[in-house]
C-alpha cells in the first residue's frame, strides 16, 4: 500500500472559507477515481502554520498512484482546487506495508 502525502502552502487571500471548500471538493473529486482506496485532508490545528492545507491518498501500488496521477478527475482537480489556491507543495509517497520492497509495490 502506497501513502501519497502533499503538503500545500496557500496563496494569499485563501480564508478558511476557501479551506473548508478544499476539504470538501478534495473528498468529492479524489474519491470518484477508481485506484483510490482513502482520501484524507486537512486543516492545521495551529495559527501560522507553514503548511496550512494537507492530502493524503492511499493506493494499493506505485502502479496505481501513476494511473491516479494520470487520472481525469484528478488533473481536473489540480487545475480547479489546487493551481487557483496554492503557491508550493511538497509531496512525498510512502510504502506502509512493513518489509515490502518499494520497488516491487
Amino acid at each position: 500500500m502506497i501513502h501519497h502525502l502533499v503538503l500545500f502552502k496557500l496563496k494569499p487571500g485563501v480564508d478558511d472559507e476557501k479551506v473548508e471548500w478544499m476539504m470538501r471538493q478534495t473528498r468529492i473529486q479524489l474519491l470518484k477515481i477508481p485506484e483510490v482506496r482513502n482520501v484524507k485532508c486537512g486543516k492545521p490545528v495551529t495559527p501560522n502554520a507553514e503548511w496550512p492545507f494537507f492530502l493524503s491518498v492511499d493506493v494499493e501500488s506505485m502502479e496505481k498512484l501513476a494511473v491516479y496521477r494520470d487520472d481525469p478527475n484528478h488533473v481536473k482537480f489540480v487545475e480547479e482546487v489546487i493551481r487557483p489556491n496554492t503557491t508550493e507543495r511538497i509531496a512525498i509517497d510512502y510504502e506502509m506495508d512493513p518489509g515490502k520492497d518499494v520497488r516491487y509495490s
